[in-house]
């Protein structure tokens, strides 16, 4: 029993990191796509934008869905704390979701498009504010008593690296758009999205940099990690590891590659994700709340994982097959028309 109590924790704390991953790479780009719809010169380049997500969409949103409900049973006392904290930018984050999924669906019957052109772009933005809010204020840590309850004030997550953590995830959520653009579209559209690529990688570098300085700086808790060996050699590679990515992905644009900008755009993903979850774990509520304090009963947890494990596959066949059958290119606006 003692066995499962160290170990089934570490089990879900991956599961959960994969729902989040999966979630942040696939809507990633449907959230950059709606923020780049705000710069689209005309509707018919909007439309081909809006086409490009219509098959794909609700699927990819499924994910968030399953990373709260695994949050909350295995993890519940993490799940009503972090929901406490980060009130504020949830709500962001679900007002951007409504907004953006309503104007889905008007904007393709509505003969007067501007209102919910800007509705879609505005929603996608707000959720994508949202998001990175809410990480920012968990790399920053959240107060907590000795039970592990929230008892810090309703704008905790408001400060300037949790905006700093915001702007650059937009910045990154443009990229991965860009680089799925480049993908799914051809010609004169391509081409901008060619350029808008170039300028969200360096906007997003220049991000990361000020996030992977100022995160040991301004949390004591990563700082710690940050400089204990042997993770501090890993901290040492990622950044490494990061330029060569970048490199990698700007020279494919300069090439007009079409799908390996988006190949090194999830890279760069996974990399980031990994040095968060290293500076995280074993913490599910930074500083204070390990994923031992916070896990539910171990039988609730294989329980859990039998279940699970079985809606998993599922969940990747389906969204594999959708992609294969939308597989080609969009070349016509033929969305609300």
């Amino acid at each position: 029993m003692e066995t499962l109590k160290y170990f089934l924790p570490q089990v879900w704390f991956v599961i959960l990191a994969l729902f989040l991953f999966l979630y942040v790479m696939l809507d990633g780009f449907d959230l950059g796509v709606g923020i780049l719809s705000l710069t689209s010169s005309d509707e018919k380049r909007r439309s081909i934008l809006m086409t490009s997500l219509s098959n794909i969409w609700d699927a990819n949103e499924t994910w968030l869905v399953l990373m709260a409900g695994a949050l909350f049973g295995a993890f519940p006392l993490a799940y009503s704390t972090i929901l406490n904290a980060l009130y504020i930018p949830i709500i962001i984050m679900i007002f951007g979701f409504i907004f953006r999924a309503v104007a889905f669906e008007f904007r393709e019957l509505a003969k007067r498009k501007v209102f919910w052109n800007l509705a879609f772009g505005a929603g996608s933005f707000a959720a994508a504010l949202g998001q990175g809010f809410a990480l920012g204020s968990v790399l920053k840590g959240i107060e907590v008593d000795e039970e592990g309850h929230f008892i810090g004030t309703t704008w905790d997550w408001l400060s300037l690296p949790s905006v700093l953590v915001a702007l650059t995830l937009i910045q990154g959520y443009v990229l991965i758009g860009s680089t799925y653009l480049i993908w799914k579209t051809t010609g004169e559209l391509q081409e901008t999205h060619y350029k808008t690529a170039k300028i969200a990688a360096w906007t997003t570098m220049i991000g990361a940099i000020f996030i992977t300085i100022t995160t040991p700086i301004f949390y004591e808790s990563a700082r710690l990690r940050v400089f204990q060996p042997p993770l501090v050699f890993i901290f040492a590679v990622i950044p490494l590891l990061g330029v060569v990515l970048i490199s990698q992905l700007l020279s494919s644009l300069n090439r007009k590659q079409e799908r390996a900008p988006f190949v090194w755009t999830i890279l760069l993903f996974v990399l980031s994700f990994i040095g968060l979850g290293l500076i995280v774990f074993p913490y599910i509520i930074p500083p204070e709340i390990t994923i031992y304090e916070a896990s539910a009963d171990p039988s609730s947890l294989v329980i859990m994982l039998i279940f699970i494990g079985l809606l998993i596959p599922v969940m990747l066949f389906y969204n594999l097959y959708q992609y294969i059958v939308f597989r080609g290119k969009v070349t016509g606006g033929h969305y609300g028309e």
